[in-house]
This record gives structure tokens, sequence and C-alpha cells, in this order.
């Protein structure tokens, strides 16, 4: 068993409860709510739900592929795991330090979730 990499399965799986739970009050139901028109508000809506998807089959993967050490294919996965989550990490403090805010790492901390993902597979799959 890869520990590394059940540690990253296992930290994608509160990164999923989190977006789960605080993503459904924090933005979905104020985007559901707001006067953006409606095609685009359901379009945000499927895009959270995509994410949501990506979220949670990527901890399954990573707890599978822990569990699988050694397998044929177990790091090539296991990269493409990290390199999205640090893409996704990166999407974030791109963006929140382009906005010019006060504290800008606080106001999208969700990058805080996704690095220890990223960095826990690359520690399992190195």
């Amino acid at each position: 068993m890869n520990s590394w990499l059940l540690a990253a399965g296992v930290t994608a799986s509160g990164v999923a409860a989190v977006h789960i739970i605080a993503g459904r009050r924090d933005v979905v139901r104020p985007l559901l709510s707001c006067g953006l028109a409606d095609e685009p508000k359901r379009v945000l809506h499927a895009v959270w739900h995509m994410v949501t998807v990506d979220l949670v089959l990527s901890a399954s993967a990573l707890v599978y592929l822990a569990l699988a050490n050694g397998t044929s294919g177990t790091d090539l996965v296991a990269w493409f795991v990290a390199a999205h989550f640090l893409a996704y990490a990166t999407a974030f403090l791109v963006i929140t330090l382009s906005v010019g805010w006060s504290k800008p790492l606080l106001r999208l901390p969700q990058w805080m979730l996704l690095l220890p993902v990223a960095l826990l597979t690359v520690a399992g799959a190195a």
C-alpha cells in the first residue's frame, strides 16, 4: 500500500466534501437566485456539478492507486491527478492574485485545499 497516495485520496475526499457542502451553500444557492440570464446560470450550475464529479472520481482513483501500489500504470495516473490538482490550485491563485483584493489568498482559499492533494500525490508517485 502506498501511504502517500492514500493520504492524498483521503485529503481529496475531504476536498470533495467541502466542495459539495460549502459550495452548495456559498456558490450554487447564490448563483441560482441571482439575476444572471438563465442560460449562463445553468451552464455555471452544470460546471459546478462537473467539478463535483471530477473531485469525487479523483479521490476514488487516488484511494484505488494507493491500494493497487505497483500495478502497471499507477505512476502515470498518479502524475496525471497531481498535475490536475496543481492546475486547479494554480487557477485559483492566478485569479485571486489578479483581482487586487486585500488579503487575496484568503478570499478564494480553495488553493489551500487543492495544493496539498497535488503535493501528497507527487510524493506517492515519486
